[in-house]
């Protein structure tokens, strides 16, 4: 295990040190997504898609935080001949410390104060709505309707598991890119509050609390009704009332808050340098690119893929002579809530 971890390591030790910590990163997506979808497609099962969906996003940062360090402690036991990495000894690398982080005090074995956030604010969210849709689907006999027609076919099955590694790597991106910038490169200059730091924080907590609000409004109107104590065949009440997809609402909110955030690091004159990308209105305009690729990708897929138009398409054929489905279409925003 350790002569692969070794082989590994070396066969991604580029020369950009922002390259040895982000491509590592993203390979891990596809190597997760291939190890579970083998199995899932012997078994023609759908079930763990989603959660390993979500395991995906959170090793994939957590990754991308502690690779350096793996890499130096490799090194170290290499120069000395000694095979452990994980383990302490004399002389090892310490792990850094969190507590050391968020206090900005600096030093080698920290990160930056904002690549401890924008983790966390990954690894919140993927646990949440991991646990939520492992929980659905485990009451739903395990099957998800938008794997019908492809789960009977290996290739196409496969197929929809390494769409999500690309997904989990280009919603990623933004964080991934953070943490493979040096905490000493970013050094005392990122230390303190921005306004993008700001703006991106409060994004992400409004667009966590809306999905995971529109989230458990739905399940509670679920259980309702299988308590048979109503027969609404769609959901009108709470948030449900002021878009037709809150859930969806508040999840492209978040990540726009999260690729704010990253902005502000990664347009810094220090991030710049590292990623290789110089300090002119270029550099600054592809940084900018790599934040906002992760909105995109997410309203893209949420309006146009696989979001709204199979949901809107889905229901609109169930209940397309339902007078009360028509009025509130009507009367409801498709995404952008109406408060008034």
């Amino acid at each position: 295990m350790t002569t692969l971890l070794h082989s590994l390591l070396r066969l991604t030790a580029f020369q950009s040190p922002f390259l040895r910590t982000l491509i590592p990163s993203i390979g891990l997506a596809y190597g997760i997504q291939a190890a579970v979808a083998i199995p899932s497609i012997l078994a023609t099962t759908e079930r763990f898609y989603d959660l390993s969906g979500s395991l995906t996003y959170i090793s994939c940062v957590a990754l991308s935080l502690y690779l350096p360090t793996l890499r130096a402690r490799a090194a170290a036991a290499g120069a000395k001949g000694v095979g452990a990495i994980a383990g302490f000894g004399a002389g090892q690398t310490a792990w850094p410390s969190l507590m050391d982080s968020l206090m900005g005090r600096g030093g080698v074995n920290v990160w930056n104060w904002s690549q401890v956030v924008l983790s966390a604010a990954v690894m919140i969210w993927a646990t949440r709505l991991g646990t939520f849709l492992f929980k659905r689907i485990s009451s739903e006999s395990g099957r998800d309707s938008r794997f019908d027609g492809l789960r009977e076919s290996a290739p196409k099955f496969f197929g929809a598991w390494m769409a999500q590694a690309t997904w989990v790597s280009v919603c990623c991106l933004p964080v991934l890119a953070v943490n493979s910038i040096s905490p000493g490169v970013l050094g005392t200059r990122l230390s303190f509050l921005l306004l993008t730091d700001i703006i991106g924080i409060a994004l992400y907590i409004g667009g966590l609390t809306f999905e995971a609000t529109a989230d458990k409004q739905k399940s509670d109107w679920m259980a309702e009704k299988h308590a048979k104590l109503h027969d609404e065949g769609f959901l009108t009440r709470g948030l449900w009332s002021k878009s037709r997809h809150p859930n969806y609402f508040g999840e492209m909110t978040l990540w726009t808050g999260i690729a704010t955030t990253a902005a502000g690091v990664m347009t810094s004159a220090p991030a710049l340098m590292e990623m290789g990308l110089g300090l002119g209105i270029g550099g600054k305009i592809a940084a900018l690119a790599i934040a906002g690729v992760s909105p995109a990708f997410v309203t893209l897929l949420l309006t146009k893929v696989s979001g709204i138009p199979m949901s809107e398409t889905k229901y609109d054929k169930r209940f397309e002579k339902d007078q009360k489905y028509q009025e509130w279409k009507r009367n409801t925003p498709v995404l952008f809530p109406k408060f008034w």
